[in-house]
């Protein structure tokens, strides 16, 4: 790395962050990255957002408590586990660094999987020192230099036994791995079943050995047995124990969320004569947000409105360094699956003391916003309070009454409460046109159970009473960091940056292969984006285009520099409103109770000097939580459609990869896989550009966003896997279409392996 580099006159931007990192072998530590910068001292804030925002994206990795590696570079040698094996049966490695494993998964160079002479063969399991090179394709491998031990790797998965004709159980049995990943079950002899039964879920520990043949079977031990197949959870089951979600609590945490009592007017501005109001999903367990709103009497502010917002006061009894505290941290959010909620606090808070129930007293948090008659927000004020929510309504409850259809419940709240609430919003909302936040139409779909089996999905519908509670939330959490920004305190921001140059060059690409263009040199704004957006209105295309300025953006992640938040075109940003569900809330929460003076329950000294750490964390285990969220859905839809291999079902194609297509089916939005072995005896070459699979020989294609009929081949609960062939043939050649010289190289399907010497043109 460079020493007393001159300041820099260039703008720090990412790519020359990740360029620095990369001449440093792709691992640095901040100090060096900034030397090799030379940056000036004004800019090393900077510099610590762009790291934050890199790593939430996943294009950095962190190798230990300060030090920094690109996602897609590796050291030239390290200690590595075996972790897998791919299709064509190549053993699968990755570096250890002192936090665990990092960067991406690295096949071993031919032939190293046998070993050195006189050393056992290499297996899944093993922990080896090794160098890394790069092949002729410009692929790393890994070369063992030594064979360092087992590295104790568990797979999670469902145990089946070995019966005879009879159906009767002798010996031992097999495990198949829950994730889709795998292409191997574990065998297991029976003296390592132990206790396991048929359908079991289970812990296997991989055993490995000298009888480990380089494509024979892994072989393990059962550890632990966390479930049954037939469980109707099993799929939450099975992802919180893959992502580490925490079920249950500590008894200390239980006996102090059973220790709290309900709330007095000490310390506290009596709310309890505003008629605020819950809207929330039907199915919605815990309240932590409620609304009012009237119109402003002041003479000097005709047309205008006050909005008050009120939240969960969880801060109160969640205190610093407590139990609680301990626990919330640790898990940072609660994880919602389709038929549970891992929550991140005990349900004697979350469900009842922290949530603004209906008739009942409750701590809260409350700011008063006033706004113009053009939906800017003119002043605020936050206050400590005792509510009383007035009634608790479900968002179609509350569209319904507005769209002229209220029930026994909405009626006598039509006029005192909802139709102001509903003319403050539309205050507000010329506040947001102007501001032009991102405006992405992205669909979520609902899981319908029905005696544990899903028996269903449906798109969730979404009304302006979604679009109110939305806006009126957003313009809390801002009033929250200009508040604390105000008295001068740290806090946690919930930042977004803009989108890199990179994913800005994979979209003007994209964008003429559907009929619209994106002008190079402008200056890149949410704005841009919607007119984008405007003009997919009318495309046949619309839900791609959607998803592919969705796949475009950055990550939003927590930090305590602020660098505003991109898609919603906000200078600064706090969450706010969710204490129950996010511990970064109570962060907020705390630092406002400080900077006001409104209790002794505030942030404390030591809670404000880790606002960096908690923000790295609460970022990461906010992105395991939804990775969690994922596979479950993915498992519970492939149960679904378990019965139905063989069906047709219409669908788009959302992902082009060198190695199928991924496919959406219209019915019910689940993801599966084409293999590229699927679409006929000719070579596919992928165009990245076109985000196409193009045919080698025909000039044919199947490009991001064509509409395909296919068949469901096979459908896997356990790992949530779906695959399909496809029935429809692909589109024309592009105008100017040439065959290629790589067209004669091979043809579609395994025997490939045969023609392809080199690695690097086996199609995977």
């Amino acid at each position: 790395m460079a020493k007393n580099r001159p300041p820099s006159p260039e703008p720090l931007t990412r790519e020359r962050v990740l360029e620095a990192i990369r001449k440093s072998g792709g691992n640095a530590q901040k100090r060096d990255i900034a030397r090799e910068l030379g940056i000036t001292a004004e800019q090393k804030k900077e510099l610590r957002g762009i790291l934050r925002t890199l790593e939430g994206e996943g294009a950095l990795g962190r190798t230990g408590r300060k030090r920094y590696a690109d996602a897609q570079a590796l050291p030239a040698s390290g200690v590595m586990d075996i972790v897998d094996r791919d299709t064509d049966g190549e053993l699968l490695a990755r570096m250890r660094g002192p936090d665990g494993l990092f960067g991406p998964a690295v096949r071993l160079a031919p032939g190293e999987a046998s070993g050195r002479k006189g050393e056992p063969a290499v297996g899944v399991g093993d922990r080896v020192l090794a160098k890394l090179h790069r092949n002729e394709d410009g692929e790393h491998e890994a070369r063992v230099v030594k064979r360092l031990g087992q590295s104790a790797h568990q797979v999670l998965g469902v145990f089946r036994a070995i019966k005879d004709d009879r159906g009767r159980r002798f010996g031992g049995g097999r495990v198949v791995p829950a994730d889709r990943k795998a292409r191997h079950d574990i065998l297991i002899e029976s003296q390592n079943v132990g206790d396991a039964a048929e359908g079991d879920l289970v812990l296997v520990e991989i055993i490995v050995g000298q009888n480990e043949r380089a494509h024979g079977p892994k072989r393990g031990t059962i550890k632990e047995i966390i479930g049954k197949e037939s469980d109707p959870r099993a799929a939450s089951i099975l992802a919180m124990h893959t992502h580490g979600i925490m079920p249950g609590f500590t008894p200390d945490e239980n006996a102090q969320a059973e220790a709290a009592e309900k709330p007095t007017l000490k310390g506290r501005t009596d709310l309890r004569q505003l008629p605020l109001i819950t809207i929330d999903p039907e199915d919605a367990r815990d309240h932590d947000d409620a609304v009012f709103a009237a119109p402003d009497d002041e003479p000097n502010n005709k047309g205008g409105w006050r909005v008050w917002v009120a939240i969960a006061d969880v801060s109160a009894y969640v205190t610093p360094g407590s139990a609680l505290d301990r626990g919330a941290w640790k898990r940072g959010n609660s994880t919602y699956f389709p038929d549970r909620v891992a929550p991140m606090l005990p349900e004697s808070l979350s469900a009842d003391l922290c949530s603004l129930r209906e008739n009942e007293d409750r701590a809260c948090l409350a700011v008063e916003m006033v706004f113009d008659s053009e939906g800017k927000k003119k002043s605020h004020k936050f206050t400590r309070g005792l509510m009383r929510s007035a009634a608790k309504l479900s968002y179609e409850q509350a569209q319904a009454a507005i769209d002229g259809k209220p029930d026994e419940k909405t009626l006598p709240l039509l006029e005192p409460i909802l139709k102001p609430l509903w003319a403050a919003y539309a205050c507000a909302w010329k506040g947001r046109e102007k501001r032009q936040p991102l405006e992405i139409d992205a669909p979520e779909h609902k899981i319908i159970f029905k005696d544990g089996k899903v028996v269903g999905v449906t798109r969730r519908e979404r009304f302006d009473a979604h679009k109110l509670i939305e806006e009126f939330m957003i313009q809390a959490n801002v009033c929250a960091a200009e508040t604390l920004e105000q008295k001068q305190r740290p806090q946690i921001y919930r930042i977004h940056d803009r989108p890199s140059d990179e994913k800005i060059a994979a979209l003007t690409d994209f964008l003429p292969t559907v009929d619209l263009s994106w002008s190079k040199g402008q200056s890149v704004t949410a704005a841009r984006f919607n007119r984008i957006l405007d003009l997919a209105q009318t495309s046949t295309n619309k839900d791609i285009i959607n998803e592919v300025v969705l796949r475009t953006q950055s990550q939003a992640i927590y930090s305590p520099e602020n660098i505003g938040h991109f898609g919603l075109n906000l200078a600064r940003y706090s969450h706010f409103t969710s204490p129950i569900r996010r511990y970064a809330d109570v962060t907020i929460h705390r630092a406002l109770i400080r900077a006001l003076k409104l209790g002794d329950d505030g942030a404390t000294d030591n809670e404000e000097q880790r606002y960096e750490e908690t923000a790295q964390h609460i970022s990461q285990t906010e992105r395991t939580s939804m990775a969690a969220e994922r596979d479950a859905t993915s498992r519970y839809i492939s149960a679904f459609l378990a019965d139905r291999v063989g069906a047709t079902f219409e669908g788009r194609i959302t992902g082009v990869t060198r190695f199928g297509l991924f496919i959406r089916l219209d019915e019910t939005q689940a993801d599966g896989l084409a293999p590229i072995t699927s679409l006929g005896n000719e070579y596919w070459a992928h165009d990245e550009t076109a985000h196409a699979l193009v045919g080698g020989d025909s000039g044919t294609r199947f490009p991001l966003g064509m509409r395909v009929e296919v068949r469901l081949e096979e459908a896997t609960p356990i790992s949530g896997g779906l695959l399909f062939s496809v029935l429809t043939d692909p589109q024309p050649p592009a105008p100017g279409w040439r065959k290629s010289r790589q067209s004669k190289q091979g043809r579609g399907g395994r025997s490939d392996r045969e023609r392809d010497t080199k690695r690097g043109k086996r199609r995977r």
